[in-house]
């Protein structure tokens, strides 16, 4: 945290959160010295520098392994001083964090606000799949069960989920699911998803769907060999993500993990172990990842 005799003196402000190694080189990241002031910052750098880029994030941090001070995009400009850079010294200028700061920590007072709270950056397919996995914790760092933080979202006016014969184990299901599987762990099942019988989800994100199929359509697919908007019977999915929409037919395997090799498939990509199948793919009977 800045003190307010920092904060007073500084002319320009980034807001900071400690990350680990993993995530450092997705970011810009600076280093500071005890008094707050940002010395150095650079974007985006390779793992084989981050050593020489560890800062003092604080006792907290550094147990988690959070180490590096990444820059979360928000700045705090002393107002005449934007104007200055802008209309003056960095005309040609077009980006924060590649141009601006960097040239102005010799010329101006910048200040690092470390941000203690809750933040995650859900750019990349791995941020984004652990974020959602988290929260089936049983004590989330996002806690969506809380009096003193409420969660407002757009009401969908959606029936209850029903589901029949399925053991679930630190799963979030989302309003209007029918679900029919055998095991669900670890996992959380977005709106309208149907799962069929004899079906185990695990470590995954099912994004769920935008509308119900009628019956009538739901016969009109078997008829044509097309799978149901869901997922059908017999499956088993693990360390996967299903965007919306999709269909995945009886007896498909996807099995994520690091045996996987990172890859772009018309129906799927692999990034880092994770299964991700792509938004209204269709997945025939028997098909394996």
């Amino acid at each position: 945290m800045i003190n307010n005799h920092i904060n007073s003196k500084a002319e320009i402000t980034i807001a900071t959160i400690p990350v680990a190694d993993r995530e450092a080189s997705d970011f810009g990241i600076m280093k500071k010295d005890k008094n707050g002031f940002i010395t150095s910052f650079t974007e985006k750098p390779k793992k084989d520098i981050l050593k020489d880029w560890a800062s003092d994030t604080g006792p907290q941090m550094q147990a988690q392994g959070r180490k590096y001070l990444a820059s979360m995009g928000i700045y705090i400009f002393n107002r005449q001083l934007l104007q200055d850079l802008l209309q003056n010294e960095y005309v040609e200028a077009t980006d924060f964090g590649k141009e601006i700061l960097p040239q102005s920590l010799e010329k101006y007072k910048v200040v690092s606000y470390q941000y203690d709270g809750y933040w995650t950056d859900i750019g990349n397919i791995y941020s984004f799949f652990e974020a959602n996995l988290g929260l089936t914790n049983d004590i989330p760092d996002f806690n969506l069960f809380d009096n003193n933080n409420s969660i407002y979202t757009r009401a969908r006016m959606l029936p209850p989920a029903k589901i029949s014969g399925t053991t679930l184990e630190k799963t979030i299901i989302a309003e209007g699911c029918i679900i029919n599987a055998s095991r669900i762990e670890n996992s959380v099942i977005g709106i309208r998803t149907r799962i069929g019988s004899g079906t185990t989800i695990v470590s995954s994100y099912i994004m769920g769907i935008d509308f119900y199929e009628t019956i009538e359509e739901i016969e009109h697919d078997k008829q044509h060999g097309l799978p149901s908007v869901g997922i059908g019977n017999r499956c088993y999915v693990r360390n996967a993500i299903v965007d919306k929409n999709c269909r995945i037919g009886d007896d498909v395997r996807i099995n994520g993990g690091s045996h996987l090799e990172n890859t772009d498939h018309s129906l799927y990509t692999v990034k880092d172990g994770i299964v991700v199948i792509k938004k209204g793919a269709v997945i025939p009977n028997g098909f394996v990842i």
